[in-house]
């Protein structure tokens, strides 16, 4: 065979062998996360996330689109993710099968991503391979793929693999074009989840190994090389410090003392690579301990100083071991709790850079401890058979877990202890279904482990109001103010349930605090307009103020709800202004025959011929219809 065909020959043969890993990846990951897309969003976070969100249940607006990159909501600057949950919305409406299946094909996309730039810079196929099938199944990630609200793990990670990309292929070309894309994928990354600070630092590494650049280039080159990474990553730093702190996701020393959070450090450390060779117990949420665990931090410091002694001593003759476990060791520095944003130990999620450090001191190490091994493929590749199909079995039944809030949370209370947020999130779960008394139940099971939780407190008090126990859901409401003063949501309840006992200038001055601390809260614009405007009691009507807060309701709505055009027509009927009562009511029967329910629609057809004939709108009495359903 002629050079010139031989080369041709091993062109396409390389070729084959890379779209059969492309396909195996890709059916690998559909085979063992196709599940995700029969499950529902969970309570945690997603509602921040999607489920209610109403700029991101807007879709691609100009108004969602800036609000995307001016908020620091859910303790994070990062609209690129924002922009990505609106593009759900606008294809797959507010159906979690579409939101998991966009999160499955990004993970499908970095799996192969990976592949391809480990062996455009590595040249080996088949450890790139076996890298990129550990990133695609290991149990560790399903956390992030499964879970809607991680997208931005997912999607930022699409950024940060690009971004190598753009990085191998200006190493091979240096020019400013190249380095362009570089700097954009970079940026579209921090814009996503800013733990892609410490890529320039991971770019180092791959100078050190696999691209051997520290033997033609000198260290303080090779850094001012990426002075510009290295500015966008501090400004990013500095931005999610601030936005962190402003939405009080940073937690006190008081809570959580430097001497537990280095403690923790290096047991996470140590734990993550547990988890990694032997994947079992994992789940959403890993609580702080209620002790110190002193004995195992020193245990857990002492192996990682040994571990990176031996690797020190070996950096010459196996690199890939100090590009493995620095990349592993420093991408954890962001959230390994040092700064504690949160009130978790640890988190699966937080591996899914990091653990291709690991990956890679794995694969390569294995390879070369098998270098003298009689009968090498043979046994290299059945014992990459049965790790792959065991991590994927795994993969399968944690991703099981995954359903629903109940099952999720019942699992992580089943492997771990004294976890409160778990109760409180299975005590949401079972009052969604109405299933009121498991839901208490786990309310204040949540409660005997924290009693200064103030949402448990201010959610018992929801699930006590429809068992009709008033005066104790009062008791609670009070309780989660003393905890939190800026609660709105508990004095918007608290004000509810003095309705219920018609007490209704309690109810005015509760829903009063309520709109003092979130002036836009419509449900509390909307109760005391209506009061304002259609009270039985003279005392505590106030037409002028009605209008006001009806006017104001509306146009956070732009005029496109019935409900609120309904309060609007009703304050101004009771100063008296009968035609644009009449012409309001009017466009808001118009909006209810749209949108319904019939109740509504019957309800200001009703009010609207009160209008007509010069008549305001009066409420049956607040005691009188708490009687009657107090009788039924």
């Amino acid at each position: 065979m002629k050079n010139n065909d031989k080369t041709t020959y091993n062109f396409l043969f390389n070729r084959r062998q890379e779209i059969i890993i492309c396909i195996f990846l890709i059916v690998a990951s559909l085979v063992v996360y196709w599940q995700i897309t029969n499950h529902e969003f969970i309570n945690y976070d997603d509602a921040i996330y999607v489920t209610e969100n109403p700029h991101v249940q807007s879709g691609l607006t100009f108004k969602s689109i800036k609000w995307a990159f001016t908020t620091g909501r859910a303790a994070n600057w990062h609209p690129v993710t924002w922009l990505s949950h609106m593009l759900d919305v606008e294809l797959y409406g507010l159906n979690p099968m579409g939101h998991h299946w966009m999160n499955l094909q990004i993970h499908i996309i970095n799996s192969i991503l990976l592949f391809i730039v480990l062996k455009m810079m590595t040249g080996a196929v088949w450890k790139s391979a076996f890298v990129a099938a550990l990133f695609a199944l290991h149990p560790l990630h399903v956390e992030s793929v499964a879970w809607i609200s991680e997208r931005k793990d997912v999607l930022s990670t699409f950024f940060w693999i690009l971004t190598m990309c753009g990085y191998v292929r200006y190493v091979m070309q240096p020019d400013k074009k190249r380095y362009f894309f570089l700097i954009l994928f970079f940026i579209l990354g921090l814009m996503a989840k800013p733990m892609l600070v410490t890529l320039p630092f991971v770019l180092l590494l791959l100078d050190f190994w696999p691209l051997s650049r520290f033997q033609s280039k000198t260290i303080a080159g090779l850094i001012r090389e990426k002075l510009p990474l290295f500015a966008l990553s501090a400004a990013s730093c500095i931005i999610t410090f601030f936005v962190q702190k402003n939405s009080g996701a940073v937690v006190s020393a008081e809570i959580f003392p430097l001497i537990l959070r280095i403690a923790n450090t290096f047991i996470s450390y140590v734990s993550y690579l547990e988890k990694t060779l032997w994947p079992q117990n994992l789940t959403l949420l890993y609580p702080y301990p209620d002790i110190l665990p002193l004995g195992r931090a020193i245990l857990s410091g002492l192996l990682l100083l040994c571990i990176s002694a031996v690797i020190f001593l070996a950096r010459k003759r196996c690199p890939y071991l100090v590009t493995g476990w620095l990349w592993y060791i420093g991408t954890l520095v962001p959230v390994i709790g040092l700064v504690q944003v949160g009130p978790q130990c640890m988190a699966d999620r937080y591996t899914y850079i990091p653990l291709i450090g690991i990956f890679i001191i794995l694969t390569w190490g294995i390879s070369d401890i098998s270098a003298r091994w009689q009968h090498r493929k043979i046994l290299l590749l059945l014992s990459s058979v049965t790790v792959l199909l065991s991590i994927s079995i795994c993969t399968w039944f944690q991703t099981h877990y995954w359903q629903n809030s109940k099952t999720i949370f019942t699992h992580t209370l089943n492997i771990t202890k004294n976890n409160s947020i778990a109760h409180y999130e299975l005590g949401m779960a079972y009052d969604h279904v109405g299933k009121l008394n498991e839901a208490v139940l786990n309310y204040n099971e949540a409660l005997k482990i924290d009693p200064r939780y103030a949402q448990a407190h201010h959610n018992l008090g929801i699930v006590l109001i429809r068992q009709g126990n008033t005066k104790a859901a009062i008791y609670h409401y009070n309780q989660a103010l003393q905890i939190d003063p800026n609660y709105s949501k508990a004095y918007y309840n608290l004000a509810k349930a003095y309705m219920k006992l018609n007490k209704i200038e309690s109810a005015i001055h509760y829903f009063q605090e309520a709109l003092n601390i979130d002036s836009d809260m419509k449900i509390a614009l909307f109760n005391l307009s209506w009061i304002y405007a259609t009270n039985n009691d003279e005392q505590f009507r106030n037409g002028k103020e009605a209008i006001r807060l009806a006017e104001k309701l509306c146009s956070l709505q732009d005029y496109k709800y019935p409900l609120s055009l309904d309060a609007l027509a009703a304050a101004y009927a009771e100063i008296g202004k009968f035609d644009t009562a009449v012409s309001t009511a009017k466009k808001a029967f118009e909006l209810a025959l749209l949108y319904g329910p019939n109740e509504l629609v019957s309800g200001i057809n009703k009010r609207l011929s009160l209008y007509k004939s010069g008549r305001p709108y009066r409420q049956v009495p607040q005691k009188k219809i708490y009687t009657e359903t107090k009788n039924k």
